[in-house]
C-alpha cells in the first residue's frame, strides 16, 4: 500500500462523540461494527473494552505505534492552529467549551488509542486498509461508520470515488452511516445531492438524518445508506 504518513493529519475523536455523531443506540451497539478511516479515535478501544465487536480500517495502521504517536503530535499543532484561526466555524459550549478544552479531549482520545494499538492490531481490530476496495466478505458487518472522510474530502476525492466507496461499504455491511455531510470549509458537501440521487436510482435506501451532535456549524446531519434489494439478490452464493 503506497501511503505516506506525513501527508495525513490524524485526529482522534472520542467514544462519546461516535455515539452522538452516529446516533448509536443499544441495538446498534450489539452489531459488529466496521469503522472506516477511524485513525487515532478511541472508539475502537473503548467499545471493544466493553465487549463490543469492531474492526477499524485506516492506512495509518500499517505504521508502528511510535510513528503514529509522532505524527499525531505534529498534526495536533497544525490542526489546533487552524481551529483557533477559524473558531467562528465551531459550536462551543455543547460539551466542548474552548479550543484548549478541545485539544485536551483530542489528546486524551489519541492517548487511549495509542495505548490500545498494539493489542488491537494483534487482535485484528486495527487493519491497514482503505476504500474504495475492501477485503471483507459480503454482509460481514451489521453497521459501517465513516467519520470525517467520505463527503468531507469532497475536493480531494471525486464523485466516482464516493459512489464506489459507498457501494463497497454496502456490500460488506447491512447499513452505512457517514458523518458529517459537510466538506472542508464548513459547507455542505458538493457530493451529497449527486450521491443521494444516484444511489437512490440504483435502488439503495438513502436518507439524511439529523443527529444530536454539532461541533462544526451546520454539521449536525449524517447520511444513511442501506443496500438495495437488487444488490443483495445479486451477491454471489
Amino acid at each position: 500500500m503506497s501511503f505516506s504518513l506525513d501527508k495525513v493529519v490524524p485526529w482522534g475523536r472520542t467514544y462519546e462523540e461516535y455515539i452522538a455523531m452516529f446516533c448509536l443506540d443499544e441495538q446498534d451497539l450489539q452489531k459488529e461494527i466496521l469503522g472506516c478511516g477511524d485513525g487515532p479515535a478511541s472508539f475502537n478501544a473503548e467499545f471493544s473494552k466493553h465487549g463490543g465487536k469492531i474492526v477499524s480500517i485506516d492506512p495509518i495502521y500499517q505504521f508502528a505505534q511510535d510513528e503514529i504517536a509522532q505524527r499525531t503530535e505534529e498534526a495536533r499543532h497544525l490542526i489546533m492552529a487552524q481551529i483557533r484561526a477559524n473558531a467562528d466555524e465551531q459550536v462551543w459550549g455543547q460539551g466542548i467549551d474552548s479550543p484548549d478544552h478541545l485539544e485536551q479531549i483530542r489528546v486524551t482520545a489519541m492517548s487511549v488509542f495509542l495505548a490500545d494499538y498494539l493489542q488491537g492490531k494483534k487482535a485484528g481490530r486495527y487493519i491497514p486498509a482503505a476504500l474504495p476496495k475492501l477485503d471483507f466478505s459480503d454482509r460481514k458487518f451489521g453497521l459501517a461508520l465513516c467519520s470525517h472522510f467520505l463527503l468531507h474530502y469532497a475536493e480531494q476525492l471525486d464523485l466516482d470515488f464516493h459512489l464506489t466507496s459507498l457501494r463497497e461499504l454496502c456490500r460488506v455491511a447491512d447499513e452505512v452511516r457517514v458523518f458529517p455531510i459537510l466538506e472542508l470549509g464548513a459547507k455542505r458537501s458538493r457530493h451529497v445531492d449527486p450521491v443521494v440521487a444516484r444511489l437512490s436510482a440504483e435502488g439503495y435506501k438513502v436518507s439524511i438524518q439529523r443527529v444530536g451532535y454539532e461541533f462544526i456549524k451546520g454539521g449536525n446531519e449524517m447520511l444513511i445508506v442501506k443496500p438495495s434489494l437488487r444488490a443483495i439478490t445479486l451477491l454471489p452464493q
